[in-house]
């Protein structure tokens, strides 16, 4: 064996930190996801599926969206006809996520949105309707 000089290892300790640190710079975006990328805690942009590189320390990549179209399924909605009958309504609604950036920026919890969305249709379309 030949003799390891303090070089050397110096050297070998360097390459060995600059691989893992590039490595830790890749990210993969799988098919039917996005993901937000801030710079120094500003929007930068959005990724879709493929191969990315991130400046290290100054490049965060906040959030994982999936694209694909997702069910949730909300509380019973009370619901007044327009004959003044009441009923209760149960609903599953079916959404797909468009604009990722909106989704992440565009309101506090996305979800409770669309929940409300879905009553306020909801209940503007049956309104409207007789039982008689």
């Amino acid at each position: 064996m030949f003799p390891l000089n303090p070089l050397t290892i110096a050297i070998i300790v360097v390459v060995v930190l600059v691989v893992l640190f590039s490595v830790t710079c890749i990210k993969i975006v799988p098919q039917a996801q996005a993901a937000i990328v801030e710079r120094l805690g500003s929007y930068l942009t959005t990724w879709n599926n493929g191969l990315h590189v991130k400046i290290p320390f100054i490049d965060r990549v906040r959030a994982g969206i999936t694209l694909k179209e997702q069910v949730a399924d909300f509380p019973p909605q009370p619901v007044i006809t327009k004959d003044n009958v009441t009923m209760s309504i149960d609903s599953v609604v079916f959404f797909k996520i468009m604009d990722p950036k909106l989704y992440v920026y565009g309101v506090e919890n996305p979800l409770v949105a669309i929940e409300n969305l879905a009553a306020t249709t909801l209940r503007n379309i049956i309104g409207d309707l007789e039982l008689d």
